[in-house]
């Protein structure tokens, strides 16, 4: 009896199992990679699954965002593109996750099997089976689609936005780009986060902060064939690069591969000199672009096909507008986005990889809609009255703004095709877009001339990269030579690569690698550059704003042109305590590393020096009576000046502001450690001790007779001896530095003894003698006292940056 009962129990469970799409009334039948079923009453989507331990590609995405620099969830934001496959386990199908970082590349099954199960995997769902019936398999995904994928309870509460959990209540399918072609399919779901916002990033953006609803996208993908041939990394390339261990390699050989990542690119004809592709690299721009900035980007994306000509393709880099009714979020698409943000951010290029290879199988370029906006406003402080005459004179700043947008459409689809930032080109003609660049602003015939701001073209560094990661040989090439021999005559040419971390103001230390700099001598431009701005600030003048707009907007106006030394002076600074490097290999033939020459330091240094003098931090007299009170309605935001004076316009703290930035720059450990080094292995070097005397001559000694640059004289004072007691506490830096920075504040006591008639200065000194007693007695208990915070000059969001 119990053996009947069982066979009945199985015979019935059969029957139910293979009747589950039956038993769901008017489905929606979706054809493709996979098959699905929509039931709309339940509102869920049931997958076929008809071969399993068959590896596909998983990505997700967000097809909508929330809006904030700051947070950084944008509109068409790519996430993870991973491996995955399906597993039967019980009554479940397992969605795997193979791990990719550790593999045996081998014919030896046993060998690759010992490597998969040293390492963990991921199992990503587990779905249970709904139906099965001749060997395929019905699944219910529709939980999997609701999982919070893109992590954005996770970025909220790391970033103190508040805490939020998926409300499946006010969450659901989406089905407008919910499809299926042959080779990919394509599912959305309109997910809500109930929460309790604690942040004002969240509060500025959502209509309801305790409900935000996005809409995430999934994608599963048929991964490509093994026709790509994979390209080693080079790390002078400038490409791009994946890595993993393959513990099948000869012990004599490095276990580490690294691979570039690159578009399938290949020539119809191989034997032809120029050959059309066989499927070019197209990319498509957003509809919802408006002119005149979707010509510009056009045109700007367009430039990468140059490169591709030289290395022999035809037409092989194409950008044409999306078509109708195209999803951007389907990975048949490589993309160009404009995005929209509360704030002007971060513009970047995101690919989605085949984590195998490194073959690109989606390019996606985010840019930010408000950055074009600034460059309109640089301009507009930059030229002398613009609507003097007439509100209607817009097309001079529109011009340098739209060249700003092609260079940075270039930009981000050069990371896109596999390229990483190249922050030397700037000192070599302009030989990259895929270095960050800062408008070049001459005196013309005794006006400011912004008709050379950006450049119109692909840079000679753009061609090398491109060669190096895209040339196709002829057969019986020898391809490691080859690829060689692109770099050394691209190296003996001149050029350089150097890349992010290297660049950095703060922890970089390449004399050559800066971000938003100019020119081949980065002091020689400081001096060009501070001399426009001087230009600028002194015909500034209610003519910079149209008629009728508050002089609040003036001041805001004035912001970039008054810092727009700041870029240049990192770039200045880095020369002191600077090095000279390439990422060289054995035999190339490049310099390995050099100190930057003690000349060019000391000039750096005075050049650096001359920021600090109240001849330029001092905002003349006259434009003072530009900036009243703020206007009602138009409040100070991040972007505005930061000051001590309440309502009143404060031009000490701006002063006080511009020297801090100076300052931080220059006494920065490091670089004062490498001074120390460096003077230890050549006397002739600039060592800190002289740094320091120089510095301390030229803010302690100054004898301004204008009682307004006496003032911004004293905060400059207070500002260097701030950062001289932070610095001698440092344990960053050598004890040598602390030991001579200490020094040297003792040393401060006698200067600021010396007898003075001035009332103001004996003061002032009289302070500043007993802040050093206070520190010298109990250095321990100091603690850095900020100057008001700088305002944002590079686009805002920590999450985003152009890479």
């Amino acid at each position: 009896m119990k053996r009947l009962l069982f066979y009945l129990f199985l015979t019935t469970s059969s029957i139910i199992s293979a009747q589950f799409l039956e038993s769901n009334k008017n489905l929606k039948t979706f054809n493709g990679y996979f098959n699905f079923f929509y039931n709309e009453s339940k509102d869920e989507i049931y997958l076929e699954v008809d071969e399993l331990d068959a590896e596909f590609l998983y990505v997700h995405s967000l097809a909508t965002g929330l809006g904030s620099n700051d947070i950084g969830l944008d509109r068409g934001q790519i996430g993870d593109g991973v491996v995955v496959k399906f597993q039967k386990a019980g009554n479940k199908l397992l969605l795997v996750q193979p791990n990719q970082r550790y593999r045996a590349i081998t014919d030896n099954n046993l060998e690759k099997k010992s490597v998969e199960q040293a390492f963990a995997k991921s199992v990503l769902f587990g779905f249970p089976i709904k139906e099965e019936k001749s060997g395929k398999y019905i699944i219910d995904i529709t939980s999997f689609l609701f999982q919070d994928t893109h992590g954005i309870i996770d970025r909220l509460k790391y970033q103190n936005e508040g805490t939020y959990k998926v409300d499946k209540e006010k969450s659901a399918l989406s089905l407008e780009r919910t499809k299926a072609f042959p080779k990919n399919v394509e599912f959305e779901a309109l997910i809500t986060y109930k929460g309790s916002a604690k942040g004002q990033n969240i509060q500025s953006v959502a209509p309801n902060s305790k409900l935000l609803t996005v809409i995430q996208h999934h994608s599963f993908v048929e991964l490509p064939d093994d026709g790509y041939q994979k390209r080693e990394f080079d790390p002078r390339s400038g490409a791009i690069s994946i890595s993993y261990m393959d513990y099948a390699t000869p012990v004599q050989d490095p276990i580490v591969k690294r691979y570039i990542i690159r578009h399938r690119l290949e020539k119809k004809n191989p034997t032809l000199a120029i050959s059309e592709a066989k499927e070019p690299i197209v990319y498509y721009l957003d509809p919802g672009t408006p002119e005149p900035v979707r010509s510009a980007l056009l045109e700007g994306a367009r430039w990468w096909n140059e490169a591709y000509e030289a290395i022999g393709f035809k037409d092989a880099f194409q950008v044409k507008m999306l078509p109708e009714n195209a999803d951007p979020m389907d990975l048949r698409y490589n993309v160009i986005q404009w995005v929209h943000r509360s704030t002007r951010g971060w513009s970047y290029g995101a690919s989605v990889v085949d984590p195998r290879t490194g073959e690109i199988l989606k390019g996606h370029v985010s840019l930010g809609s408000l950055r074009i906006r600034q460059d309109f406003l640089i301009a507009q402080a930059l030229l002398n009255q613009p609507f003097k005459d007439r509100d209607s004179n817009y097309q001079p700043m529109l011009e340098m703004a739209l060249a700003r947008i092609r260079q940075l459409s270039a930009h981000e689809v050069g990371h896109t095709i596999g390229f990483a930032h190249n922050f030397a080109a700037s000192t070599n003609n302009r030989a990259s877009v895929m270095d960050y660049p800062h408008p070049v602003v001459t005196l013309k015939n005794d006006s400011i001339d912004l008709s050379n701001a950006y450049d119109t073209k692909i840079g000679e560094w753009d061609k090398v990269t491109v060669a190096y990661s895209y040339s196709e040989f002829a057969k019986g090439t020898n391809e490691k030579e080859a690829l060689n021999n692109i770099l050394s005559a691209a190296y003996q040419s001149g050029l350089r690569f150097i890349s992010d971390s290297d660049a950095r103001p703060v922890g970089g230390a390449h004399e050559l690698a800066h971000l938003w700099d100019n020119g081949q001598n980065a002091t020689e431009e400081l001096k060009n550059v501070l001399s426009v701005r001087e230009f600028a600030i002194r015909n500034f003048s209610e003519g910079n704003i149209r008629s009728n707009e508050p002089y609040s907007v003036l001041e805001d106006v004035f912001v970039p042109l008054y810092f727009f030394h700041r870029y240049q002076t990192e770039a200045t600074v880095k020369l002191i305590g600077g090095l000279n490097y390439n990422y060289a290999v054995k035999g190339g033939k490049q310099t390995i590393v050099d100190v930057t020459d003690s000349k060019k330091q000391r000039q750096a240094l005075q050049q650096v020096l001359n920021t600090l003098t109240p001849e330029v931090l001092a905002i003349p007299e006259d434009k003072l009576k530009l900036f009243p009170p703020r206007a009602f309605g138009y409040y100070r935001t991040r972007e505005s000046f930061k000051g001590k004076t309440g309502v009143g316009f404060d031009a000490i703290s701006v002063a006080a502001t511009a020297s801090d930035m100076s300052l931080s720059l220059l006494l920065h450990p490091e670089r004062a450690s490498r001074l120390v080094q460096q003077k230890s292995l050549n006397k002739n070097q600039l060592g800190l001790v002289e740094m320091l005397e120089e510095l301390i001559d030229l803010s302690f000694e100054n004898k301004s007779k204008n009682s307004y640059h006496k003032e911004i004289q004293y905060v400059v004072k207070t500002n260097v001896l701030k950062h001289l007691m932070n610095l001698s506490r440092n344990k960053s830096a050598y004890p040598q530095v602390n030991a001579i920075t200490y020094a040297k504040i003792n040393e401060l006591l006698s200067r600021l003894k010396v007898k003075t008639t001035d009332p103001l200065d004996k003061i002032y000194n009289e302070y500043l003698i007993m802040e050093i007693k206070n520190f010298l007695k109990k250095p321990a208990e100091f603690k850095v006292l900020p100057s008001p915070k700088i305002p944002d000059g590079s686009p805002i969001g920590s999450f985003r940056c152009e890479f």
